[in-house]
């Protein structure tokens, strides 16, 4: 019983039931991982998150061999959910933006503090409620994926309109070409990369 007891596994909550003050059973209560939780974390990672952070209810040992098996190096346990709700308002308070994932009542108060709340979709209702809803764990790279490559679209635009139009405002300037002329060019070149605009973003990813 011994060797049992001391080989139980790390990633359940266990639960000790007694009877006249010795320990009779021990029941483990494991709440499983999501198959693509390890992978979408280091998903994220490569696309530019500079931290990811675990925040459990769990007690030390479950919620260091879940941060483990995941690939998270910063994690806190026995968490209350009014203790999660401080952690993001914190970090907004130092300028970071924060993106909470939950699925649980206890994590709508983050959910509702933080820029962004994504609930799991088959969570708590009220997570729902208060976050955007997220089928799959794999949506989250897309979504930073999009969104880096939207900003990388947005900052090529502003300069190739800046520099377009410096151009058209220099050469107007010298006399080569009229007024006329630099209007027709200014709109020539807007209408090209509004037209540009229009290709599905991930394809600039191919």
């Amino acid at each position: 019983h011994r060797e049992r007891f001391d080989n139980l596994p790390e990633e359940c909550s266990h639960l000790y039931l007694a009877a006249e003050n010795r320990l009779q059973a021990v029941i483990c209560i494991e709440d499983p991982l999501r198959a693509e939780a390890a992978e979408v974390i280091s998903n994220l990672r490569a696309l530019g998150l500079k931290r990811i952070v675990m925040m459990t209810g769990d007690n030390e040992h479950t919620a260091a061999a879940i941060a483990k098996k995941v690939g998270i190096g910063e994690y806190f346990s026995e968490v209350l959910p009014e203790d999660k709700a401080e952690f993001v308002r914190k970090e907004t308070e130092k300028g970071n933006k924060v993106i909470m994932i939950g699925d649980g009542i206890n994590d709508s108060p983050a959910l509702s503090a933080a820029n962004v709340g994504i609930a799991i979709s088959d969570g708590a209702e009220i997570a729902r409620e208060i976050a955007d809803a997220a089928d799959d764990l794999h949506e989250l790279v897309k979504l930073k994926r999009l969104s880096n490559l939207l900003m990388k679209r947005i900052h090529r635009n502003y300069r190739a309109i800046v520099g377009i139009n410096a151009g058209l405002i220099a050469f107007g300037v010298a006399g080569v070409f009229m007024p006329a002329t630099s209007a027709l060019l200014h709109n020539i070149s807007t209408l090209v990369i509004s037209l540009q605009d229009m290709r599905n973003l991930l394809d600039d990813a191919e």
